[in-house]
């Protein structure tokens, strides 16, 4: 049977891994195959219209199923190479556009053309390929990507533990922290709980325990917000007892949301840390229709160097289909500074934060003077403490939105925007002004850019409730109306400098949150 290359779909092996050997062949995986969507031309003249600042209806997710899903004919098509290959269908989801395939290490190299090894690398071990994934030739131009034959970590939590205060010299004062509901004060959020609101937050490790929650909101004197655990490709609500792991993640999230929006119900989507894991998890959540999230949270990624073309542009059209239907993404634009914590120089930006399709949130350290906003400053507390994400996209082009913006250098230089610029907005990220929680039994410090996505996650929740409709996807609107944000203009992330107007380390500015409820 004669085989293409499915664009997009090669890897290369983590710098420093090495093989142990190959994969037992009997060895059984799971694995996602997206087909393409139909109406891609009128999606595409939808997207591009909200990007240019057009308030479009929202279509509804049965509307997108059934204009924009998976046709019946190209679901039919990998079902009948699964069954001649002997692999089965576990699941198929017309509106996902994903049909999930079980079977061997054996029929799956046979199938797709590969070679699977066991990889050792300084992080621990994977299931990993290189190169690219070869097809059947009939499936040219319908299948868009093929994702989890790889199983390496595909992303990392963007939350930062407060240091020991002996190991801190940056700051002249001893450093503070808030709770959820005093950051949101500071920033002026409008009135409201964010009733009748869903938020979904994408966890790729970790859980949380209700009696962690029933202590944290009952000693805010909050009222405990509604939580459901969702399973995705069969990861569940896991706590691992280790605050510094991927539970400090999870309760992090939770703790913000709930705390500033107690009356939004958070659904939380559990799924493993793989590409397939993320993005089953992200499609699960944008066409959910029982829990109908409006808000997507996301603290998860990776460098854009991580990433197969495939897996980013899969994604991010998944983020296409929250726009037109109305839903929020706000993604935590990472913790490494400008380099993104990748070695060997040069710099990257975090995916999914740098698609267009998302609102990216960078971080800052407030001060505050009798519990009123002072001053904020990018957040960056050297190559040990962390520091904001941010930069320009090798990948994603230049949002129309973002025409005419200029990135600052810590050399000085005005770099023009060719490509999409990262982040978007800002809030409360320094651990040294980090955020009160509660994590597996500890009341604990927590900053990083994980705690800006569900802070404005929870904005939205109340600006929804408020307006009794959906915000959507605000980049178009947030970015001719720089009032709904409070400039930042004094820090860097490493090689990108703060400035009036949008930078490379704080985007707008944090919150002005009256200012953008009015907006929206």
């Amino acid at each position: 049977m004669a085989k293409i290359l499915l664009k997009g779909s090669e890897r290369a092996a983590i710098p420093g891994a090495r093989v142990v050997g190959p994969c037992n062949p009997s060895e059984r995986l799971e694995v996602s195959v997206l087909v393409r969507r139909r109406g891609q031309q009128a999606m595409q003249a939808r997207v591009a219209s909200l990007a240019a600042g057009q308030r479009l209806g929202t279509l509804s997710k049965q509307d997108f199923a059934r204009d924009h899903g998976a046709d019946p004919s190209d679901i039919a098509r990998v079902r009948t190479f699964a069954e001649a290959s002997g692999l089965s269908v576990v699941q198929e989801h017309a509106a996902r556009r994903t049909v999930i395939l079980s079977g061997t290490v054996g029929q799956f190299t046979a199938a797709f053309g590969i070679q699977l090894h066991h990889m050792s690398h300084a992080g621990g071990t994977y299931r990993g390929r290189t190169g690219g994934i070869y097809l059947p030739a009939e499936w040219d131009g319908v299948v868009d990507a093929i994702l989890g034959l790889d199983n390496r970590p595909q992303a990392r939590p963007h939350f930062r533990t407060r240091r020991p205060l002996g190991n801190i010299f940056r700051h002249a004062v001893s450093p503070v922290s808030f709770t959820p509901p005093q950051v949101a004060e500071l920033y002026g959020y409008p009135s409201g709980t964010g009733a009748g609101q869903c938020v979904a937050l994408i966890e790729l490790g970790g859980g949380y325990r209700p009696a962690d929650l029933s202590t944290y909101f009952g000693g805010l004197d909050v009222t405990a917000p509604t939580v459901t655990a969702l399973s995705v490709d069969h990861a569940t609500n896991n706590p691992t007892g280790d605050g510094e792991g991927p539970d400090g993640e999870v309760m992090l999230d939770i703790e913000v949301v709930g705390a500033i929006a107690p009356g939004a119900r958070i659904a939380v989507y559990f799924a493993p840390n793989t590409d397939a894991g993320f993005l089953d998890a992200i499609t699960t959540a944008i066409h959910d229709t029982t829990n109908d999230p409006s808000i997507l949270s996301i603290s998860w990624g990776g460098a854009e160097s991580t990433w197969t073309s495939q897996a980013m542009t899969a994604m991010d059209e998944a983020f296409q289909a929250a726009a037109a239907m109305g839903i929020t993404v706000c993604v935590a634009a990472g913790d490494g500074g400008s380099s993104d914590g990748v070695s060997g120089g040069g710099d990257h930006v975090d995916f999914p934060a740098s698609s267009p399709h998302v609102l990216a949130c960078g971080g800052t350290n407030l001060k505050t003077i009798q519990s009123q906003l002072a001053s904020e400053s990018v957040w960056n507390d050297g190559a040990s403490g962390g520091a904001t994400g941010g930069g320009i996209s090798s990948f994603f082009a230049l949002p129309v939105w973002q025409k005419g913006l200029s990135a600052l250098t810590t050399r000085g230089a005005t770099v023009a925007l060719g490509m999409r610029g990262v982040p978007d907005v800002s809030g409360d990220a320094d651990p040294e002004t980090g955020y009160d929680v509660r994590v597996d039994g500890t009341d604990t410090v927590i900053g990083g850019t994980s705690a800006v996505a569900p802070l404005w996650a929870a904005l939205f929740a109340r600006i929804n409730a408020s307006a009794g409709k959906s915000a959507g996807f605000v980049n178009p609107v947030l970015y001719p109306n720089a009032q709904a944000c409070r400039d930042v203009t004094q820090g860097n992330n490493g090689d990108y400098a703060a400035q009036p107007g949008w930078d490379a380390c704080t985007g707008l500015g944090s919150p002005n949150g009256n200012v953008l409820a009015r907006l929206l």
